[in-house]
């Protein structure tokens, strides 16, 4: 099954790479002071890719949000209230128990079904929700000007930074397990190897 476009391969590849590189050179900024660059990349340096790497991604992130609108992609991202929380738990209760024990995928992929119901909420949730707040709060911190002074009596810097270090971890936290979860197909390099060339390749074959 071609689920795949260019479009959504290029998106793919691009935000991977801005992702590690916003990875490490935000966490060379958040433990190295101005004046030590002893940690894996200097700070000043840091600064420099971690700002490229953001606007890369913000511009990257556009074209993913435009992609879904104009092209069928997103529908794979469209839910329904309905067997919501029961879909989730027997996907969940697959995953936990049952893929251990040979039994069959719940909910396989189809042209007209790319995600399970765990994947899709946790992809809407990063991608609609996290990455979003991860932006905007990397822009507060890149023109602290435009951020509230105060919140509650607390610095909005101190906030902004506290949200945008908050959904760095969990975004990053969501990639180590979606690099994971891409090894569950028919064979561990099967979603990789789709993810080049555009064909899903089922468990049945």
């Amino acid at each position: 099954m071609y689920l795949y476009p260019k479009w959504i391969r290029v998106w793919h590849v691009i935000n991977a790479a801005m992702i590690l590189i916003l990875i490490v050179t935000g966490l060379s900024m958040q433990y190295t002071d101005k004046d030590n660059a002893s940690y894996v990349v200097g700070f000043a340096k840091a600064v420099r890719w971690h700002n490229f790497a953001a606007i890369v991604l913000i511009l990257n992130y556009i074209l993913f949000v435009t992609g879904n609108l104009l092209t069928n992609n997103g529908r794979y991202y469209r839910t329904s209230r309905k067997d919501f929380l029961l879909n989730l738990r027997v996907q969940f209760k697959y995953y936990s128990k049952g893929m251990f024990k040979g039994e069959k995928h719940p909910f396989p992929v189809t042209e007209e079904r790319k995600f399970n119901p765990l994947q899709k909420f946790t992809y809407i949730l990063a991608m609609y929700v996290a990455m979003p707040l991860l932006i905007i709060s990397g822009i507060g911190l890149l023109l602290p000007e435009i951020v509230i002074t105060t919140i509650f009596g607390i610095s909005g810097l101190i906030l902004t930074d506290i949200l945008h270090i908050t959904m760095g971890f969990l975004l990053s936290i969501f990639m180590v397990i979606h690099i994971y979860t891409c090894t569950l197909g028919a064979k561990p390099t099967s979603l990789f190897r789709g993810i080049i060339t555009g064909y899903h390749i089922s468990e049945e074959e």
